[in-house]
């Protein structure tokens, strides 16, 4: 883009330094397109971290929206003696002025996703494990990756599906671009369809300026729609819009705006159930199901969990500047015995907790802390019946065997006084070890003898 200039009157006032706004905004492009070089979120120790990016941005907005407004409140100041001139200096003012709104929306992106970014910075970085159930979702994620398929994860709460998504992310031809995320259920209702898809100033109350979605932010890179069975029917309309012409509105709006991204849904929810009872779109299940990977839970990741303790203590205690040698024994069998019903995100959370009152170098938990559910009693075998019942079951037969002197089959037989088939009855009495000789008449026992 060509930089054009507009000189002011003496008496102008200042409106900012714009070649640190252009070199500001030139330098975070190139840090952003180094990292996805190196496609890892580890940073050299002499780079600026993102919250100091964040910080610097927001400066250079508030420089790029002063300039803007004082270039405006100026242009009917410009001196008129000579039209040519003025009319020349006026167009030369609004090509800069609509440059600086570009870099000004280019500022806002960047912002946001940075932001976005940060408020991750809390889930570890790294996927952990070896187990075959964890390196079979591997496996589908490598070979699904570098495809634009959308994917739907599904999983526990708790499970790192958003770690999973970003992971497909990296791996992908679109890992140089934006990786926007989502929750679904953290937005209300009536705000939702502007969270996704932006809105038009003026398209509702509050609606003061433009403001960009969050498809529009993820052009050309992916979006992770978190918990997605919470849409709201209207809302599933138009997202099923999206992914099935790849254009969409903003609020309020009527211009066409093309969706070059690749989606990646996420939910706790049984989907076919919500469909079952009408809350969630068939077809928009359809969409989103065309590559499905589901995300097992920790408890049947056992081979994993001292991996993930290991990897947990080493990050909190670098946090707390602690030396942590060992983990005591009692707590690595309590720690694999739990079933954990949080996952991973209650183990790190466990962990989190017991670093900060770990006052040894033995690292080591309450046991308060992981409640134990009662064990599930073993199930009954449904054909033994209690014994109150058998000795019931015993009596009625051998009241049937004796009215019946013995004899099993027959029309007058146990079986047919019981009504049931002879082969059952036999079955019984065997099992129940009851002697049906003995109700024979003596004459018949005494000849068999």
């Amino acid at each position: 883009m060509a930089t054009q200039t507009v000189a002011f009157p003496n008496n102008h006032r200042s409106a900012g330094n714009l070649d640190l706004v252009r070199q500001s905004s030139d330098v975070s492009a190139e840090r952003v397109q180094r990292r996805a070089k190196l496609g890892t979120c580890r940073r050299p120790d002499n780079e600026i971290n993102d919250s100091e990016r964040i910080v610097r941005i927001c400066a250079a907005l508030n420089e790029v929206s002063e300039f803007i407004r004082t270039a405006k409140l100026r242009d009917s100041e410009l001196p008129t003696t000579d039209g040519t001139k003025h009319f020349e200096a006026r167009a030369t003012l609004l090509s800069v002025v609509e440059e600086l709104e570009v870099l000004r929306d280019h500022l806002y992106k960047e912002n946001l996703a940075l932001r976005d970014e940060v408020d991750r910075a809390s889930m570890f970085e790294e996927i952990v494990g070896t187990s075959p159930a964890l390196q079979a979702v591997l496996s589908r994620v490598s070979k699904v990756a570098t495809s634009d398929l959308t994917v739907l994860l599904t999983g526990e709460t708790g499970t790192g599906k958003e770690l999973v998504a970003r992971a497909i992310h990296r791996q992908s031809n679109r890992s140089s671009r934006a990786f926007v995320s989502v929750n679904c259920a953290a937005v209300p209702r009536e705000l939702i369809a502007s969270e996704l898809f932006g809105h038009e100033k003026g398209a509702f109350t509050g609606a003061t300026q433009q403001r960009l979605g969050r498809f529009e932010l993820a052009i050309g890179g992916t979006l992770f729609l978190d918990e997605v069975g919470e849409l709201p029917a209207e809302t599933q309309i138009a997202l099923l819009r999206v992914l099935q012409e790849q254009e969409f509105e903003r609020v309020g709006g009527t211009r066409q705006i093309r969706a070059d991204v690749r989606v990646i849904a996420a939910t706790n929810r049984d989907l076919q159930a919500a469909i079952s009872t009408g809350s969630f779109r068939s077809d928009l299940f359809y969409r989103l199901h065309v590559f499905p990977i589901e995300i097992p839970p920790l408890r049947e990741r056992k081979e994993d969990i001292l991996l993930l303790v290991e990897y947990f203590i080493d990050r909190y205690a670098r946090k707390a500047g602690k030396n942590i040698t060992s983990v005591d024994k009692k707590t690595f069998r309590l720690l694999e015995s739990y079933a954990w019903p949080g996952n991973i995100r209650e183990l790190q959370n466990v962990i989190e907790r017991s670093m900060i009152l770990c006052e040894t170098e033995i690292f080591s938990i309450d046991e308060n802390w992981l409640p134990q559910l009662p064990a599930l009693a073993p199930p009954e075998n449904h054909t033994e019946l209690p014994h109150t019942l058998v000795a019931q079951e015993i009596s009625m037969i051998e009241a049937a065997l004796e009215a019946s002197c013995g004899r099993v089959f027959g029309p007058t037989g146990a079986a047919a006084k019981l009504g049931i088939p002879r082969s059952t009855l036999e079955s019984r009495i065997r099992s129940l070890k009851i002697d049906k000789n003995r109700f024979k008449p003596q004459e018949i026992r005494r000849n068999r003898v």
